[in-house]
């Protein structure tokens, strides 16, 4: 049970930042996960009045404010476009409806919980964090501090030649995930895919189009004549999709660590990057 002895909803990112400073104070978000933990607050900060609540696009990138809801990830038509549903694919089985219309991605990001799907897909994408004090820093080198008394600002999510495609695994279709993948497909061939709830906090692996004609080059090398030959063009590419599905797979998964927990385990977890790697770059090669 957590006890909260002041709240103060502040007027400025500066009052924020400085009440934040003190051990005992904490930014209380949308208040999902942090009211499940345990201790006492010494002061909520409360930043809902701060105008952070929106998403913007622009011609180049999405800005998306720390106190945006899931929902509105969800629900917004520029992120659905741009991703190819993959950003309301990554979302749409957290708990429900009522649950996403609190949950912000300020905290999800912040939180850098290993069971975030929010984080797997970000990770993905072209992303950079705005801190008040710190500035901008790419998601991928922020995903892996921990702690900090900083304020996180927003997300902003640079546009580039892309096509997205998101996948989970759980045993019930509302609990927590047993792994999660988001997978990257850019115009020059080269791939990035976010492995999360291993169930550690989502890692990214990044593969350009020559790491990957490499891998497919040294599997080609181990195969007979017989299995390289196809009867036509169209079986031609089918395998190459397929070479090129198993490389990554292998490829990433000898990578991942992953651990075990209640809901899988470590070898577990290891055989479903493979599956879902393969399925990912089957779908993405075809877009």
């Amino acid at each position: 049970m957590m006890t909260i002895r002041e709240y103060k909803r502040v007027e400025s990112l500066e009052e924020a930042w400085e009440l934040n400073q003190k051990k005992a104070n904490r930014v209380i978000g949308g208040m999902i996960w942090l009211k499940m933990s345990r201790g006492n607050v010494g002061t909520a900060i409360d930043i809902s009045g701060l105008g952070l609540d929106q998403i913007e696009e622009t011609e180049d990138a999405f800005e998306i404010g720390a106190m945006v809801t899931l929902r509105q990830l969800e629900e917004h038509p520029g992120l659905a476009a741009y991703t190819d549903g993959a950003m309301r694919e990554s979302v749409r089985h957290i708990v429900g409806v009522q649950l996403r219309n609190l949950a912000t991605v300020g905290g999800s990001i912040y939180g850098r919980f290993g069971f975030s799907d929010v984080l797997t897909m970000f990770l993905a994408m072209d992303t950079e964090v705005e801190l008040y004090k710190a500035g901008r820093m790419p998601l991928v080198e922020f995903a892996k501090q921990i702690g900090g008394r900083d304020i996180l600002v927003k997300l902003i999510v640079h546009k580039d030649k892309a096509v997205y495609h998101y996948q989970s695994v759980r045993n019930t279709q509302t609990d927590f995930p047993v792994l999660t993948c988001a997978a990257a497909k850019r115009a020059d061939g080269a791939y990035r895919f976010s492995i999360g709830a291993r169930p550690g906090r989502a890692v990214l692996f990044e593969a350009s189009a020559e790491t990957i004609q490499a891998l497919i080059e040294e599997k080609q090398k181990a195969e007979t004549k017989a299995d390289a030959d196809a009867d036509t063009r169209e079986n031609q590419d089918k395998a190459q999709t397929g070479k090129k599905a198993a490389c990554l797979a292998k490829w990433i998964r000898d990578q991942v660590q992953t651990s075990s927990n209640m809901r899988g385990s470590a070898e577990y977890r290891k055989h479903l990057t493979g599956v879902l790697i393969k399925r990912a770059v089957r779908v993405l090669e075809e877009c």
